[in-house]
């Protein structure tokens, strides 16, 4: 007795196939797996992919079954690197290198397995053009890839003075883009540094003084980040801060003067006063010295016989000589 499907186990295997199916064509095809029609592969193609420094990338050849192919090789030509080239043969399982000294890069698998390439982890150097070269009994495929290696940037926000504050994504490839809320006055430059990578600030400023704190928005391949800071207040901005910042300090300076002007007043007046008045007690007492001379009989009595005792030793001496 066969047992009858049931609806759900139809849904069931029918999400299994979609699922395999998926996975398979997202994924790099072996020599176990075979192709139903190969003269319908195309012959040459060229993929664009942009991977994450950092992580890890496999590049996969043309899915063909590898029981027909002779030769393998993947040519790797970087952006500021001599070309390297990997060489598997089919029937030998013979692996040549010529010119590959990176190690990161190596075989994804046993090349008679999975002749992927495999990047880990991604630099900046890997940046180039990657090119699988399959010969086979039935033909020539070639798949290349133009491998471009993203970096996420650094993002800062910075607040300066007259409302003004500046948003910096460092150092990303490609350029990010930065955006502001609420809009404000801005400017927006970029620098190129010489490993490929750009630098991209703006700079805003929001006259508007409602506007207390601003939000910077960076989109960048490898994910989008927002910052947001207060800005600093304007000193122009409001009649407190325009006292507390400007005229209380010019006060301060103007009072300081006039009262260091007084105390170097106060202390030269100190200084010539004593000088004044014994020149005016003396002036003083000069007229009132010269009355006591003239009037005084002892000072008339003294006086004379000074003048005798003067007169009596010029005599003598003069006497004296002519004996």
């Amino acid at each position: 007795m066969v047992c009858p499907w049931r609806t759900s186990d139809l849904w069931l295997l029918l999400i299994l196939t979609v699922f395999l199916v998926a996975v398979s064509s997202t994924s790099c095809m072996h020599g176990k797996q075979t192709t139903q029609n190969i003269s319908a592969l195309p012959i040459e193609v060229n993929t664009s992919l942009t991977v994450l420094m950092g992580t890890k990338a496999v590049l996969c050849c043309h899915p063909i079954p590898l029981t027909n192919v002779v030769l393998i090789t993947w040519e790797i030509i970087p952006r500021d690197r001599p070309i390297c080239k990997i060489s598997y043969k089919g029937g030998t399982n013979e692996i040549t290198k010529n010119n590959c000294t990176d190690e990161r890069i190596t075989w994804a698998s046993r090349p008679d397995v999975n002749p992927g390439l495999q990047i880990h982890p991604v630099a900046l150097s890997h940046d180039g053009y990657y090119r699988c070269q399959m010969a086979a009994s039935n033909g020539n495929f070639d798949h290349g890839y133009r491998l471009q290696v993203s970096v996420c940037p650094e993002v800062t926000l910075s607040p300066v003075k007259n409302r003004t504050a500046v948003c910096k994504a460092v150092a990303g490839k490609p350029a990010a883009q930065v955006s502001w809320a609420p809009v404000g006055d801005c400017v927006t430059e970029q620098e190129h540094w010489d490993n490929g990578t750009v630098t991209v600030w703006s700079t805003c400023r929001w006259p508007d003084s409602n506007v207390s704190a601003v939000t910077c928005s960076v989109s960048h391949l490898c994910g989008n980040k927002s910052l947001s800071q207060n800005l600093l207040p304007d000193p122009k901005g409001t009649s407190h801060e325009y006292i507390l910042y400007i005229i209380f300090p010019i006060l301060l300076v103007v009072i300081g003067t006039i009262w260091f002007l007084i105390c170097i007043y106060r202390r030269k007046c100190k200084l010539q006063k004593p000088e004044a008045t014994p020149a005016v007690e003396e002036d003083e007492m000069q007229p009132y010295a010269s009355y006591t001379e003239k009037s005084n009989p002892l000072y008339d009595t003294a006086n004379k016989a000074k003048m005798s005792q003067m007169l009596q030793s010029e005599v003598d001496g003069m006497g004296l000589n002519s004996l």
